[in-house]
């Protein structure tokens, strides 16, 4: 994703819009892990290293395009992460994500600092697929969701995967048999407007267009905004220098959560949390129309630890709020208006 900020912004965000509610479709329907998860990382996986090999700038629209289509699947890790997480520490667990979400950003512009100025971005794109590839290798470790197992009437599965959480973490399985409550139908769109659960899924969707609007916003200017520093004008389109680039990887620092958020998910709530994120980055962007270069980087850091904290939170707050049956279908949706911001963003930065 990071790579958006370094060769081009509308190169996933179409593939992305298109394949997210699918996969929770699918997800629903046929299993989070494989399914869901698996199959769309090595689809991931295939089309970015094919990309490095595009003859034309069309092929590398379309393979990127179609690399969007894969990471379209990848909310589906916090449905099945969710799915194994006790109530009481939820919030922080999958809020850590975003810490390895930060590794995974600085570790690529690291990469791009290295490798554009030198081999190119093949090169840069070939090896940001080592990773995925690493993921690919290990996923078959990952066990399925038990309360999946149990929606669809496999209860012995759902047993085995509870059996081996107990052995791993040196706990005894409590006594009791499991009742399996199975139900065939799983992933439907309708069954998000379904009674009260409309109240929940058309403002989720706004929440998510806004903040993904405003997170790649910040993304997709902050190159912008160095190159220009307080000149505030139109740019012609340039490469990045190694000062770009450093001045690029502090404010990647910022998507590592703040403490605060860590600790507001908890203890003010998801709702609050969100709305807390929204307000103090809106106080951060207000300052950069008067284009004071000296605090620039400041500002952007601040803005952006903040905007990445709050989409967090939507992670948190999305598979509580919806059942098991169709839990990943509202990821995926959410997920999918999410990137409609996403595909906007650009042509609103420029």
């Amino acid at each position: 994703m990071m790579i958006l900020s370094i060769l081009g912004p509308q190169l996933h965000f179409v593939g992305m819009g298109i394949s997210s509610p699918l996969w929770g479709n699918v997800s629903d329907k046929y299993g989070r892990r494989f399914q869901g998860l698996t199959i769309s990382m090595c689809w991931t996986l295939f089309y970015g290293l094919m990309s490095a090999f595009s003859p034309v700038y069309g092929w590398l629209l379309v393979l990127r395009g179609l690399v969007g289509f894969g990471i379209g699947g990848a909310p589906q890790r916090v449905t099945l992460y969710s799915e194994f997480l006790p109530a009481k520490s939820r919030g922080i667990c999958i809020m850590l994500i975003a810490a390895f979400w930060a590794i995974g950003a600085v570790f690529e512009v690291l990469l791009a600092l290295w490798v554009m100025p030198t081999l190119g971005w093949r090169w840069l794109l070939g090896l940001s697929t080592i990773p995925m590839a690493i993921f690919v290798s290990f996923c078959f470790w990952l066990p399925e969701s038990p309360r999946f197992d149990v929606l669809t009437g496999r209860g012995e599965k759902a047993l085995e995967t509870l059996r081996r959480v107990a052995k791993e973490n040196g706990k005894t399985m409590p006594q009791g048999r499991l009742i399996a409550y199975q139900q065939n139908d799983r992933g439907r769109i309708k069954d998000l407007f379904a009674g009260e659960h409309w109240r929940t899924t058309l403002p989720l969707w706004f929440i998510r267009f806004a903040y993904a609007f405003s997170y790649y916003g910040i993304v997709l200017l902050t190159t912008e905004l160095f190159q220009a520093g307080d000149s505030c004008v139109n740019l012609e389109c340039k490469y990045l220098t190694s000062a770009d680039y450093k001045d690029l990887l502090w404010t990647t620092l910022a998507e590592f959560p703040l403490l605060v958020i860590l600790l507001a998910v908890d203890h003010i709530g998801r709702k609050r949390s969100m709305a807390l994120c929204f307000f103090l980055f809106s106080l951060c962007i207000l300052p950069l129309f008067a284009c004071i270069e000296i605090a620039l980087t400041i500002l952007i850091f601040v803005a952006r630890a903040f905007i990445s904290g709050g989409y967090q939170v939507v992670f948190v707050y999305t598979p509580e709020v919806f059942p098991t049956e169709n839990r990943a279908l509202a990821m995926g949706t959410s997920s999918a208006m999410a990137r409609v911001g996403a595909l906007i963003t650009p042509f609103v930065a420029q």
